[in-house]
């Protein structure tokens, strides 16, 4: 047996990157790797990176930096890149980054032990050469091979994550990459073509999570709404849900990321009729004006979306609606954002991220004129941003009086605190519920009813029901 040695996962941007380290800490821990939660305390730091934007981008390379420094002040030897900054840029972000002993893409992670043995060792893997991930696949969904390519977080081999924290919630992946084409973003190519995960391997993934404690699984994918086109049944999401809310000891079930263009009508039932599949809907609009959301290769306009949220709401007035938006994409004028401030006012979206928009490489946006100067796009996300400042905090005090579902997931005895989140809230971005009244007794992963009783900006504040 070769010598014990010890690995920390340190891990940057969304939920399906938890996914891919705790699967890599499935694999090292089944390889006889300690696996620690400070990096300086262990022999190697494996820094799982994001690249989707910029400001991701920078805290990525920072994290990698702040792992090198500890070098010099605690036990890490060795720090390897990996995720999705490594698999975009590989051999570039090596060249300029010495910090890192080693850059390696998706297509390493199934040998993730041996590489980094071989670090540890002195000896370099052969750095990643980056290439677009969608040329890796056939165009048509139904042709492609699922073992054709590495698809991080698919439990390859019937191999089981290791938990790297005792949250009550998990995201659980079902599916990776996408087959969209929006200007402004550059994941496919680094991410692939859409490939879902048999409904098999999620659900015995769920029965996994739940035998772990946790009561509410996160449905993560680049787009939910594509779910089980690649294989032949569009309808396939709509028959998964009833069986995930079925697995012992799940009590919630949430969807995450839905495409407004692919959004059907059989899902929408689904959603508001299964019952554990909370009322909660992440549309990602990033716009509302036409005319724009046409030059970002995107559907839709304000009008479509109003009726999109009205039927939502037709069916369940509770439902709570987050969504993003992108402002300064080029070519778009002030009667566009003008367009998107009455979509928002109109809409009463719980929660919004506003973002300025920025080149990225390799995409068409990239490529666009009527480029919008960096001042104007910061003036314009500042009005947007202080415009939805308000709605959200309006909208939450609208839920002043309703009873709520809340998850308990944190507690501080210290401070006398304990927190949670409501069906219509979603993990780590959309507020949290404070809650009061009966608490002594709740641990995290209760789950109680509650009555609303105030509001801190987006966060609400309720009283436990006895």
């Amino acid at each position: 047996m070769s010598e014990t040695r010890s690995v920390a996962l340190v891990t940057l941007g969304c939920t399906r990157n938890d996914v891919d380290s705790e699967e890599l800490a499935g694999r090292l821990s089944a390889e006889g790797w300690t696996l620690v939660d400070d990096a300086a305390g262990a022999d190697v730091a494996v820094v799982n990176t994001c690249g989707f934007i910029e400001q991701a981008k920078k805290d990525s390379i920072d994290a990698i930096l702040e792992a090198g420094d500890l070098r010099e002040h605690g036990a890490t030897q060795k720090v390897v890149a990996v995720g999705c900054l490594a698999e975009r840029y590989g051999k570039e972000l090596a060249d300029e980054l010495p910090e890192a002993d080693a850059v390696l893409g998706f297509d390493s992670y199934t040998d993730m032990s041996a590489h980094l043995r071989a670090v540890l060792d002195g000896r370099s893997p052969e750095t990643h050469v980056p290439g677009d991930r969608r040329t890796l696949l056939p165009i048509s969904p139904v042709e492609r091979d699922v073992d054709a390519v590495a698809l991080p977080g698919h439990g390859a081999g019937g191999l089981t994550r290791t938990r790297l924290d005792d949250r009550p919630w998990a995201p659980l992946k079902i599916a990776s990459g996408c087959d969209r084409r929006c200007a402004f973003c550059a994941i496919p190519t680094f991410r692939g073509a859409f490939v879902s995960r048999r409904p098999t391997d999620v659900v015995a993934e769920g029965c996994w999570l739940a035998s772990q404690g946790v009561r509410e699984l996160f449905l993560v994918t680049e787009n939910s709404t594509s779910y089980g086109k690649d294989l032949g049944d569009l309808d396939l999401l709509e028959q998964l849900l009833p069986e995930l809310v079925a697995i012992g000891g799940v009590e919630r079930v949430r969807v995450s990321y839905l495409q407004p263009a692919e959004i059907r009508p059989g899902l929408l039932r689904a959603m508001a009729s299964v019952p554990g599949v909370v009322p909660w809907y992440d549309i990602s609009f990033q716009h509302a004006s036409g005319p724009l959301l046409r030059r970002m290769r995107r559907f839709g306009d304000a009008d479509s979306f109003l009726e999109l949220i009205a039927a939502v709401r037709e069916r369940q007035p509770e439902a709570g609606i987050r969504s993003n938006v992108i402002l300064g994409f080029p070519g778009e004028t002030e009667e566009d954002v003008d367009v998107l401030e009455r979509f928002l006012v109109e809409a009463r979206l719980d929660v919004v991220g506003v973002f300025g928009y920025s080149d990225e490489d390799g995409t068409e946006g990239e490529h666009l004129d009527d480029k919008v100067a960096p001042e104007v796009i910061a003036a314009r996300v500042d009005r947007i941003s202080r415009l939805v400042e308000e709605l959200t905090a309006q909208r939450a005090e609208e839920r002043v009086g309703e009873r709520a579902r809340v998850l308990v997931e944190e507690i501080d005895p210290g401070a006398g605190e304990v927190s949670g989140r409501a069906d219509h809230q979603g993990p780590d971005v959309d507020g949290v519920t404070l809650l009061t009244g009966a608490v002594d007794n709740l641990e995290p992963g209760s789950l109680v009813t509650a009555e609303i009783v105030g509001t801190e900006g987006i966060d609400l504040v309720a009283k436990v029901v006895t």
